[in-house]
């Protein structure tokens, strides 16, 4: 594996976390499509590493949220954990810490924005996660999570329960007048086990967005934040401020 790309040493520093095994680390950081293209130098992806970190983070964010909003019901839990773990939220994550420069992808996915995809930058972090929990326990991946999902519960605990990037997506085309916008999954590949779906989001006859994911609600998800961002460009060039995601969310 490429170190000068992996950069283990930065990212730990990122982290605030030194892993006492470095290979669960670079580990981590394996795209299945490297893992395809050069099974000598790494015979195994992060997808492993990703469930288990999927499953750490889930019992890591309900936890805090249960102790940090004693006064909120199940149904508005349910609520504010999906929104904190939901790809697009991990992704914001990954992208602080610079994880699509640092992860080894295949020259297929290299080419085709691999590295700015919400999937694969939610993958990569939950796959950390794992990574963490493997190499110190609960209670270090623990700290990991909330050191950095601390502004996130902060605005949480500011701003309610943000919406998620469909529900977004939905409200701006209304306010615009528009239809509302159609999903449709546009390839699915793999085993039954670990499909992987591509969806495209339609506005009449324009895509709007489009993305991919290991669930096709994920992957609608992520061509739905495709969307935003495309529309936060457009209207960046125009002379609006763009969205940060965290505007105008608040549980009314």
């Amino acid at each position: 594996m490429d170190d000068a790309q992996t950069r283990p040493e930065e990212l730990e520093a990122a982290l605030e976390f030194r892993f006492r095994d470095g290979d669960l680390l670079r580990l981590a950081l394996v795209h299945s499509s490297y893992a395809n293209e050069h099974p000598d130098l790494a015979p195994e992806s992060n997808e492993r590493l990703e469930f288990l970190g999927d499953a750490v983070l889930d019992m890591v964010i309900a936890a805090e949220v249960y102790r940090q909003f004693p006064r909120m019901p199940e149904g508005e839990l349910t609520s504010a954990k999906s929104a904190l773990v939901r790809g697009d939220a991990l992704a914001k994550v990954a992208q602080q810490l610079r994880l699509g420069e640092r992860l080894l992808l295949g020259q297929g996915e290299e080419n085709s924005g691999g590295r700015g995809r919400i999937s694969s930058l939610a993958g990569a972090f939950e796959a950390l996660v794992g990574a963490a929990f493997l190499d110190q326990g609960y209670e270090a991946a623990r700290g990991l999570v909330l050191g950095l999902f601390e502004p996130a519960l902060e605005g949480l605990a500011l701003g309610g329960i943000p919406k998620d990037a469909k529900s977004r997506l939905q409200e701006l085309v209304q306010r615009q007048g528009s239809p509302s916008p159609v999903y449709q999954i546009v390839s699915e590949a793999g085993p039954d086990h670990a499909k992987h779906f591509v969806a495209e989001v339609h506005l009449e006859a324009q895509v709007l967005g489009r993305g991919s994911g290991r669930r096709k609600g994920e992957a609608e998800a992520s061509a739905a934040q495709d969307a935003l961002a495309r529309l936060d460009e457009k209207d960046g060039d125009e002379g609006n401020p763009p969205d940060s995601g965290w505007r105008d969310e608040a549980a009314t």
